[in-house]
Protein backbone atom coordinates (compact mmCIF):
# COMPACT_ATOMS: atom_id res chain seq x y z
CA UNK A 1 0.00 0.00 0.00
CA UNK A 2 0.88 3.48 -0.83
CA UNK A 3 0.36 6.34 1.80
CA UNK A 4 1.03 9.80 3.07
CA UNK A 5 1.63 10.82 6.58
CA UNK A 6 -1.52 12.07 6.82
CA UNK A 7 -3.27 9.15 6.29
CA UNK A 8 -1.40 7.19 8.55
CA UNK A 9 -3.77 7.03 11.20
CA UNK A 10 -5.90 5.11 9.07
CA UNK A 11 -2.72 2.74 8.06
CA UNK A 12 -2.14 1.96 11.47
CA UNK A 13 -5.77 0.79 12.45
CA UNK A 14 -5.84 -1.19 8.64
CA UNK A 15 -2.38 -2.92 9.93
CA UNK A 16 -3.70 -4.08 13.68
CA UNK A 17 -6.74 -5.67 11.54
CA UNK A 18 -4.38 -7.19 8.79
CA UNK A 19 -2.04 -8.53 12.13
CA UNK A 20 -4.65 -10.12 13.61
CA UNK A 21 -3.56 -11.59 17.23
CA UNK A 22 0.03 -11.73 15.68
CA UNK A 23 1.97 -9.43 18.83
CA UNK A 24 5.72 -9.61 17.55
CA UNK A 25 6.29 -7.14 14.71
CA UNK A 26 9.12 -6.28 12.76
CA UNK A 27 9.48 -2.78 11.00
CA UNK A 28 12.16 -2.73 8.21
CA UNK A 29 13.19 0.24 5.62
CA UNK A 30 15.82 2.97 5.67
CA UNK A 31 16.51 5.76 7.72
CA UNK A 32 13.78 8.52 8.31
CA UNK A 33 11.40 5.66 6.66
CA UNK A 34 8.93 6.35 9.19
CA UNK A 35 9.51 2.96 11.03
CA UNK A 36 8.73 4.93 14.63
CA UNK A 37 6.33 7.50 13.09
CA UNK A 38 4.32 4.16 12.20
CA UNK A 39 4.69 2.70 15.22
CA UNK A 40 3.05 6.05 17.23
CA UNK A 41 0.63 5.79 14.99
CA UNK A 42 -0.10 2.44 16.08
CA UNK A 43 0.24 3.35 19.84
CA UNK A 44 -2.85 6.30 19.60
CA UNK A 45 -4.92 3.11 17.85
CA UNK A 46 -3.91 1.02 20.41
CA UNK A 47 -4.44 4.43 23.24
CA UNK A 48 -1.23 3.87 24.98
CA UNK A 49 -1.39 5.90 28.08
CA UNK A 50 1.96 8.09 26.95
CA UNK A 51 2.88 8.70 23.55
CA UNK A 52 6.10 6.43 22.07
CA UNK A 53 9.23 7.88 21.77
CA UNK A 54 12.24 6.26 20.03
CA UNK A 55 14.30 3.64 22.22
CA UNK A 56 17.65 4.22 19.98
CA UNK A 57 19.63 4.94 23.08
CA UNK A 58 17.52 2.98 25.61
CA UNK A 59 17.02 0.11 23.11
CA UNK A 60 13.54 -0.83 24.98
CA UNK A 61 10.94 1.14 25.59
CA UNK A 62 8.17 -0.56 27.38
CA UNK A 63 4.36 1.42 27.82
CA UNK A 64 0.61 0.44 28.85
CA UNK A 65 -2.68 0.18 27.55
CA UNK A 66 -5.59 -0.81 28.60
CA UNK A 67 -7.47 -3.65 26.86
CA UNK A 68 -11.40 -2.39 26.32
CA UNK A 69 -12.96 -5.59 26.76
CA UNK A 70 -11.84 -6.91 30.16
CA UNK A 71 -9.88 -3.64 31.40
CA UNK A 72 -6.51 -5.59 31.49
CA UNK A 73 -3.25 -4.07 31.70
CA UNK A 74 -1.37 -4.67 28.44
CA UNK A 75 1.96 -4.00 27.40
CA UNK A 76 3.99 -2.62 24.50
CA UNK A 77 7.98 -3.00 24.35
CA UNK A 78 9.42 -0.75 21.56
CA UNK A 79 12.52 -2.24 20.28
CA UNK A 80 15.21 -0.32 18.39
CA UNK A 81 18.33 -2.64 17.78
CA UNK A 82 19.97 -0.22 15.23
CA UNK A 83 23.19 -0.35 17.34
CA UNK A 84 23.65 -3.98 18.16
CA UNK A 85 26.01 -5.69 15.75
CA UNK A 86 25.45 -9.17 17.02
CA UNK A 87 22.88 -11.82 18.64
CA UNK A 88 24.69 -12.23 21.44
CA UNK A 89 24.11 -8.51 22.34
CA UNK A 90 20.03 -9.14 22.03
CA UNK A 91 20.64 -11.44 24.32
CA UNK A 92 22.19 -10.52 26.72
CA UNK A 93 19.66 -7.47 27.34
CA UNK A 94 16.81 -10.20 27.55
CA UNK A 95 15.21 -10.12 24.68
CA UNK A 96 13.81 -13.44 24.74
CA UNK A 97 11.31 -12.14 27.04
CA UNK A 98 10.00 -9.71 24.76
CA UNK A 99 9.68 -12.46 21.84
CA UNK A 100 7.99 -14.98 24.20
CA UNK A 101 5.03 -13.60 25.80
CA UNK A 102 1.42 -12.34 24.96
CA UNK A 103 2.10 -8.77 24.32
CA UNK A 104 3.07 -6.70 21.84
CA UNK A 105 6.67 -6.17 20.64
CA UNK A 106 7.97 -4.08 17.81
CA UNK A 107 11.14 -4.15 16.83
CA UNK A 108 13.51 -2.08 14.55
CA UNK A 109 16.12 -3.28 12.66
CA UNK A 110 15.55 -6.89 13.68
CA UNK A 111 17.93 -8.01 11.02
CA UNK A 112 20.16 -9.00 13.57
CA UNK A 113 17.83 -11.36 15.82
CA UNK A 114 16.11 -13.32 12.42
CA UNK A 115 17.11 -16.67 13.53
CA UNK A 116 15.41 -16.31 17.12
CA UNK A 117 12.33 -14.07 15.85
CA UNK A 118 8.91 -16.12 16.28
CA UNK A 119 7.48 -17.92 13.00
CA UNK A 120 4.25 -16.07 13.17
CA UNK A 121 6.24 -12.41 12.98
CA UNK A 122 4.13 -9.98 11.52
CA UNK A 123 6.65 -8.27 9.17
CA UNK A 124 6.85 -4.67 7.88
CA UNK A 125 8.89 -2.67 5.25
CA UNK A 126 8.32 0.65 4.51
CA UNK A 127 10.14 2.49 1.55
CA UNK A 128 10.42 6.26 0.78
CA UNK A 129 9.01 7.02 -2.24
CA UNK A 130 10.75 10.53 -4.67
CA UNK A 131 6.66 12.26 -3.57
CA UNK A 132 7.20 11.69 -0.27
CA UNK A 133 4.90 8.84 0.00
CA UNK A 134 5.86 5.57 1.88
CA UNK A 135 5.56 2.35 0.29
CA UNK A 136 4.28 -0.05 2.99
CA UNK A 137 4.28 -3.86 2.43
CA UNK A 138 3.62 -6.39 5.16
CA UNK A 139 3.59 -10.79 5.72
Amino acid sequence: MIYRLEEISNIAQQLLAIAGNRRKWCFYGELGAGKTTLIKAIGQSLKLKEAVTSPTYSLVNEYTYSNVEDQDINYLYHLDLYRLQRIEEALDIGIEEYLYNEHFCFIEWAEVIAPILPEDTFSVSISLLEDGRRLLTHR
